[in-house]
């Protein structure tokens, strides 16, 4: 078996880091540098000051994002600070530029302040086109992410986000398979931290009409933390994590992640490593969908899931079918936003990128719910429906 820790650090320590800056304009005389820089340099700048949209057509504004963290919260490796993480923002940059052709290049704050990373995302916003926010730990990543959306950018922190979107088209994708709709799931969710938030909020914000027809939500989320259920009786709540009561956890359900977890449709794990067993799973609803996205072990192991009366199983992990993986949303959903010039990433357009997601995998089957990670094909598609949203609502997920 491949050994890819050791692999990747080899290829790193050849590469010296996995990102370069590429010329378009050729310098090979006198008048190519009197046309690149000084003096002719001048007139677009000029033209840039009389009229500050001309930036995206003059310059790589149109076409350049911003990965930027601090570190705080990388893959599970946790708070490893600005510098070490590097070469995952690096990896994130390269993925954006081989599936949605974007150039875009690592930030790494050396803070973790909240205010500090605004004023900085805020200072170096001119020259980019958007900005993903990315490994910067909860509850600082809702409030960094709230204070950035009038810069007149798409601001998207693609932990919540992207995996969110993830979700919710596997789950339509599931709901082909097992002739059930999202609103007859019932779904308990392990980890209120940003993916879990963000997936809990999406996946009822699915309210709304598309196509002319209602459409509703979840028929009902419980999200659980360490501690178990969140709800109206805990005075120990964070204030994300209260705000979340207004979403979900109808009935106010109370006990742990497993004894909420009887009878549920949906698992879906943000959290830590094996946290279930196949008999918490047999405990589940009639219709059994687990989505077990924990990196690298996840809360379940697929077989012991199945064992368990799995009829779906998702991971996060490329070895096993259903990968659940952002590269099949944050290519797609930025591209489309620029090339729509949009000044954010709205309810409509995660709607319509789930859909997108979804609708790509022509004949769904329970090993095969989601497109292949590598499948160049799928950020073309969403980037196509995120620039032409079909529903009527903006909805603010």
């Amino acid at each position: 078996m491949t050994d890819f820790y050791e692999r990747s650090l080899i290829i790193h320590e050849h590469l010296r880091g996995k990102l370069a800056v590429v010329g378009k304009l050729p310098i090979r005389n006198h008048d190519d540098l009197s046309t690149a820089y000084t003096p002719g340099v001048a007139r677009p700048c000029q033209v840039i000051a009389a009229d500050p949209k001309k930036a995206r057509d003059l310059t790589i504004k149109h076409n350049s994002i911003a990965v930027v963290t601090d570190g705080s919260a990388v893959l599970g490796l946790g708070n490893i600070g600005a510098l070490a993480a590097i070469p995952v923002m690096e990896g994130k940059a390269l993925l954006f530029k081989q599936y949605g052709d974007l150039d875009a290049w690592p930030i790494c704050l050396d803070t973790q302040d909240t205010d500090a990373i605004v004023a900085a995302v805020r200072a170096i916003a001119p020259v980019f086109g958007g900005i993903n926010l990315e490994d910067i730990s909860a509850p600082r990543c809702f409030d960094i992410e709230h204070r950035l959306q009038d810069l007149g950018i798409p601001v998207f922190h693609d932990d919540q986000h992207g995996t969110a979107i993830v979700v919710w088209a596997a789950l339509i994708n599931a709901g082909r398979v097992l002739g059930m709709e999202l609103r007859d799931m019932h779904i308990v969710i392990s980890g209120a931290g940003a993916a879990g938030t963000a997936i809990a909020r999406l996946l009822r914000c699915a309210d709304g009409y598309t196509g002319g027809q209602r459409r509703t939500g979840a028929k009902d989320i419980i999200v659980c933390d360490s501690k178990g259920a969140i709800h109206k009786g805990r005075d120990d709540l964070a204030p994300h994590k209260q705000s979340l009561l207004s979403v979900t956890n109808r009935e106010d359900r109370r006990g742990s992640l497993k004894e909420v977890l009887e009878g549920a449709d949906v698992f879906v794990g943000v959290s830590k490593p094996a946290l279930l067993k196949a008999e918490d799973i047999a405990r589940m609803g009639r219709r059994k969908i687990v989505l077990a996205l924990a990196n690298p072990e996840p809360e379940i192991m697929p077989g012991e899931a199945i064992e368990g009366g799995a009829d779906i199983v998702c991971t996060g992990r490329s070895d096993f079918p259903n990968q659940v993986n952002n590269v099949l949303v944050f290519p797609g959903i930025f591209r489309g936003a620029l090339d729509a010039c949009a000044p954010r990433i709205d309810g409509r357009m995660k709607r319509a990128a789930a859909h997108a997601l979804a609708d790509a995998v022509r004949d769904p089957a329970p090993d095969h719910i989601l497109p292949d990670a590598l499948d160049r094909a799928v950020a073309p598609t969403v980037a196509r429906a995120d620039r032409n949203p079909r529903s009527e609502e903006t909805l603010e997920c």
